[in-house]
């Protein structure tokens, strides 16, 4: 079935809010998502003809799909990304299906870390973003809320301050993640300034283009340094080999130090530390301190609804005892659903807890995520603890310098320049 409605998009013309622009370059409809489905059609003519598929039908059909689910907004229906579904699904099936029973509980919280495991290995080898992972920490921070306020307060044993704690700790987590979420000190090419001597602007026609990895036509500033002594010739030639070192060609910028370029995000960040999944965004210089505020704030509240929930489902039991044995949890649907919940939830605070703890230990000896990995591949760092201690002995200054630097580091230094020749 063939949509006549398809026609080029102008660039100043405006949309309504169930209109959008395709893949294609036309305006199309929300209503008409499921019109002109060669694609699918073919997929499905060829399957049931029990004849081979083409290689690339599927990822065709994929991509078709993935532009028509679409939700309305105000300047026209905004994409949906499909890794954002499976969470909002799945999540709650499998829990309901766990709280069935003892041993389908059991296999569920088994297999379900194994499968967000899975996925986070083959996301990560493909260097490719995904928000699967950020939708699955927020639909189980909402959805752990909700089951709370419908399961747990009703039975009469979480008081108004109690609730009042965990909606506080709740919207508190959720704004320092909004705060994460933020520009993570991504480095941004200028001009270079114009320095105090007499300069020179060249630009390189393609066919002269310098070997030093420059870009073909590249424009460089070359500096005239009259009269300048041997010490500041040396000088000069010493910042030019370090500006090359440090020329990121994918960004066309030159890092500062501690800098990084993540392939996930196509950036480079000031002082990365690594490429964080559950927030879908790098760690930087500008959002570090608010990451470690947010996994602070959700092991506070996480772990407080956890004692709360154990505590009404299994009120003749301490907390930890509780988690390990519960004796008649499974006699009622809704303290077995909570019981699960609360296994959940521990499995997830034990991992991030995990990332906390190895985050302190790495503020405490100044270094990054990524300087630690590099320190391992080359053999120049010390491991202690069984690896959880990585120190390059590079940027430490004492325990508490560093938790001093990085406390009251600045959000961004500043910007880089493009690369350039001294002469």
């Amino acid at each position: 079935m063939k949509w006549k409605g398809g026609q080029p998009a102008g660039e100043d013309e405006s949309l309504c809010c169930c209109e959008y622009v395709d893949r294609q370059g036309e305006k199309s409809h929300l209503l008409a998502c499921c019109c002109d489905c060669a694609e699918l059609d073919q997929a499905c003519d060829r399957w049931l003809k029990r004849e081979s598929l083409d290689p690339g039908s599927v990822s065709r059909v994929a991509e078709t799909v993935s532009d028509r689910l679409r939700v309305p907004w105000l300047s026209g229906a905004r994409r949906v990304d499909l890794t954002v579904l499976p969470p909002l699904v799945l999540l709650p099936v499998l829990l309901h299906v766990a709280a069935l029973h003892f041993l389908l509980g059991l296999v569920v919280l088994a297999t379900l870390p194994a499968l967000v495991l899975w996925y986070y290995y083959v996301t990560h080898r493909k260097k490719g973003r995904t928000l699967f992972f950020l939708s699955l920490g927020l639909f189980s921070l909402v959805y752990m809320y909700y089951l709370f306020l419908t399961e747990v307060v009703p039975k009469g044993d979480v008081g108004l301050l109690q609730l009042a704690a965990i909606t506080v700790g709740l919207v508190l987590t959720l704004a320092a993640l909004a705060q994460t979420k933020k520009d993570p000190g991504y480095l941004r090419s200028q001009p270079p300034p114009p320095p105090a001597g007499a300069h020179s602007t060249v630009t390189y026609p393609p066919e002269r283009a310098g070997p030093g990895g420059v870009p073909n036509g590249a424009r460089h500033e070359v500096l005239f340094l009259n009269g300048a002594s041997h010490s500041e010739l040396g000088r000069a030639s010493g910042d030019q080999e370090r500006v090359k070192k440090n020329w990121c060609p994918a960004c066309r910028v030159v890092r500062p130090p501690r800098a990084g370029h993540c392939r996930i995000c196509a950036a480079c960040v000031q002082r990365l530390d690594h490429h964080c999944v559950w927030i879908n965004s790098c760690v930087g210089q500008a959002n570090h301190r608010c990451f470690l505020l947010t996994l602070l704030l959700f092991l506070l509240t996480a772990l407080y609804g956890i004692s709360l929930t154990l505590g009404s489902v299994c009120p003749r039991q301490s907390v930890l005892i509780a988690l390990l044995y519960c004796p008649g949890v499974y006699q009622h649907y809704s303290s077995a659903l909570c019981f699960t919940c609360a296994w959940y939830c521990s499995i997830v605070t034990g991992g991030l807890l995990h990332l906390f703890v190895l985050q302190l230990i790495n503020v405490s000896y100044n270094v990054t995520e990524r300087e630690a990995r590099l320190a391992l591949r080359e053999k120049t760092g010390r491991r202690r603890l069984w690896g959880m201690i990585v120190d390059t002995g590079i940027y430490t200054r004492g325990f508490r310098k560093n938790w001093v630097d990085f406390l009251s580091m600045g959000g961004l230094g500043p910007l880089p320049q493009r690369l350039t020749d001294l002469v």
